[in-house]
């Protein structure tokens, strides 16, 4: 298959706070804010099938109004789930290709329950770009490490779930990116969901239970476990990886 690929930067866009407040009454008043979208695109490349080099990965973002995720590479096979594009909060969808890029399809990790569900898509469905990046979390030692092509670039200490709501284990990706209207409130000065849900809590504070890797206004509760199960880290720190990070770069947490 030959596609088009292009620098995939992350996109502010209109989108819910997810559930991922501190442990008891979550002081964020509603669960949506609206945001100011914008559009760093980065230049078009063409893509063909060879190897990607070490480290990196291919996302797949939708270019019509949905997108459907089969059990099978074919046409007739049954549904996973279908996908509306922009995503109902309003942000573009993209999904993590999960396997090698060959051919009309492609499987790709979804962003539904339950947790690493995959499915197959059809490759002209969507626009094809790759991330150097991914993300490691720790819930062991409360560690974030931020990798470009196998290089850690960032490390950096966390809070995580509480033994009631723990932060699930597995491999995720980064859906969404927000600025929350208050960047002195609980979620910090930006925040990204996860394509990861809570597997406790079914729903909260009006969302549908998405797992978000946020800033904070407790700087102190870094390096416990404190969330409704959402991971946290310093202002300064995700504040830079805002800036870097495109939606899709996968994240493993372990």
């Amino acid at each position: 298959m030959t596609g088009r690929i292009r620098a995939a930067w992350a996109t502010v866009a209109t989108v819910a706070l997810v559930g991922c407040g501190p442990s008891g009454p979550d002081p964020v008043a509603g669960a949506t804010s609206r945001l100011d979208a914008t559009d760093a695109a980065g230049p078009q490349v063409v893509f063909t099938d060879v190897e990607l080099p070490a480290g990196e990965r291919i996302v797949a973002a939708a270019i019509g109004a949905e997108l459907v995720a089969r059990t099978a590479p074919s046409a007739g096979a049954d549904e996973v789930g279908r996908f509306a594009n922009p995503r109902p909060t309003g942000g573009p969808l993209v999904v993590l290709v999960a396997g090698p890029v060959d051919g009309d399809w492609l499987e790709v990790l979804l962003p539904m329950r339950p947790n690493g569900t995959t499915g197959w898509i059809a490759a002209g469905d969507v626009e094809l770009s790759r991330t150097p990046y991914r993300i490691e979390i720790d819930t062991d030692d409360h560690r974030l490490v931020v990798y470009e092509r196998n290089n850690p670039i960032v490390e950096t200490t966390v809070a995580i779930g509480t033994g009631a709501t723990p932060t699930p284990i597995g491999s995720f990706y980064l859906t969404e990116l927000l600025r929350p209207p208050d960047p002195t409130g609980p979620y910090g000065t930006h925040a990204f969901g996860l394509s990861g849900f809570s597997e406790t809590l079914q729903s909260f504070n009006g969302g549908d239970g998405v797992i978000g890797l946020h800033g904070t206004n407790d700087p102190a509760s870094l390096g416990t476990d404190v969330s409704h199960g959402c991971v946290r880290i310093a202002n300064d720190t995700i504040d830079e990886l805002a800036r870097v990070l495109p939606l899709g770069t996968p994240v493993e947490i372990r």
